[in-house]
């Protein structure tokens, strides 16, 4: 697990844990959360034990922390002991796991403005469209892919973290990218059907307009009713 000296924020920060400083510790969780949680969820695939994988690259990092000498960042030396973590348990359940089966989150959207039922729902289902997508990949695409795409990691970064060669980031990204747009097409295609919906109380407060405006109202006189019947 040897390192060297990342950044000054960095080495501010290890001094800070390294003298047994609480908010210091809870800084650097803070920081790595997201991005541990998510690269534990791109592999083990369950949303339960990526926490736990994330609960436990703590505990070895808090374990090993005379070792790191910082050649990478924190953040890096972190990301590489989940994914360690999380692939060793992905081995030792492999015979067990249908990797077929996986849906649940990632967490690819922020939070955004307030939105109308229908647009919630619609970000919804084109959330769980993408997610589902992702998960089905190639379990080493699908790494590479949530470290490039959703992480901003560089290929050097995704390459030195995976122990792999920065091509064979390029070439895993490009072909995940590719299964991701023949999947999305095909799935969008058949959501596309159902966009734009105009239903329920919408549907039903323009009926009401526009009969109030011809006087079709329910209780007004029927101007239909004096219409001449068109000639044969």
């Amino acid at each position: 697990m040897a390192e060297t000296a990342g950044t000054g924020g960095d080495a501010e920060l290890l001094s800070l844990i390294r003298r047994g400083e609480p908010a210091a510790f809870a800084a650097l969780m803070r920081q790595n959360n997201r991005r541990l949680y998510r690269l534990a969820r791109s592999i083990v695939r369950d949303e339960s034990e990526a926490e736990d994988v994330v609960q436990e690259t703590y505990v070895r990092a808090l374990a090993h922390l005379g070792d790191f000498r910082g050649e990478a960042s924190l953040a890096t030396w972190l990301a590489r002991i989940a994914a360690n973590e999380a692939l060793g348990r992905l081995r030792r359940r492999r015979p067990m796991v249908d990797l077929s089966q996986a849906e649940n989150v990632i967490a690819l959207s922020g939070a955004g403005n307030t939105i109308n039922p229908e647009s919630a729902a619609a970000r919804r289902e084109v959330r769980r469209v993408i997610e589902r997508a992702v998960d089905e990949l190639p379990a080493n695409f699908r790494t590479v892919f949530m470290l490039r795409a959703v992480e901003q990691m560089s290929i050097a970064e995704t390459a030195a973290l995976l122990a792999i060669s920065p091509e064979t980031v390029k070439t895993r990204f490009h072909r995940a990218n590719r299964l991701l747009r023949q999947a999305l097409s095909a799935e969008f295609a058949s959501i596309l059907d159902d966009a734009f919906p105009f239903a329920g109380a919408r549907c039903d407060a323009l009926t009401a307009r526009v009969l109030a405006r011809l006087g079709l109202a329910p209780g007004s006189p029927n101007p239909l009713a004096s219409n001449p019947k068109p000639k044969e």
